[in-house]
C-alpha cells in the first residue's frame, strides 16, 4: 500500500512517496502449513487414544490400586512425550522454514520450540517415574 504526501509552499511543490513496509512475518509455505497441521493432528490423536485406553482400562472393573497407578503414570508419560514430540517437530518445521527463507525470527522460534519439546520429553522421562514411586509408596 503506497501513500502520497504532497507539500505545497508559495514557490515550491514537494512530492514525497512513502511506501509501506513489508509485513513483519512472511506467510507460511504450503508444505510448512501441512506439516504443522499433520503434527498437531498426530499429537491430538495420540492424546485421545491414550485417554481412551486409560478409560477403557479403568472401566473393566478389575482395577487394583498399584496397577492403576502404574498404568496412569505410563499414560501420563506417553502423553507428555507425545506433546513434547509434537512441539519438537513443529520447532523443526519452523527452523527449516527459517533457514529456507533466511528469516531469523522463524529460526529463533523454531529453536525455542525444539528445545521446549526436548525439555518436555526429558521432564516426562525423569519426573513421572519419581511421581509413580511416590504414589505407589503412599498406597
Amino acid at each position: 500500500m503506497n501513500t502520497l504526501n504532497i507539500t505545497a509552499t508559495e514557490n515550491n511543490i514537494t512530492e514525497t512517496t512513502i511506501t509501506s513496509a513489508q509485513p513483519k512475518h512472511k506467510w507460511l509455505a504450503r508444505g510448512s502449513r501441512l506439516a504443522k497441521k499433520a503434527a498437531l493432528l498426530a499429537t491430538a490423536t495420540g492424546v485421545m487414544m491414550n485417554t481412551c485406553a486409560a478409560h477403557a482400562f479403568a472401566a473393566t472393573g478389575a482395577v487394583n490400586t498399584s496397577s492403576f497407578i502404574t498404568t496412569s503414570c505410563t499414560v501420563l508419560q506417553s502423553v507428555i512425550c507425545l506433546i513434547g514430540g509434537g512441539v519438537g517437530v513443529w520447532g523443526i518445521v519452523n527452523l527449516l522454514e527459517g533457514y529456507g527463507n533466511d528469516n531469523p525470527g522463524a529460526k529463533s522460534q523454531g529453536m525455542k520450540q525444539l528445545m521446549a519439546g526436548l525439555g518436555l520429553i526429558l521432564l516426562a522421562v525423569t519426573i513421572v517415574p519419581v511421581l509413580q514411586t511416590m504414589m505407589t509408596g503412599a498406597v
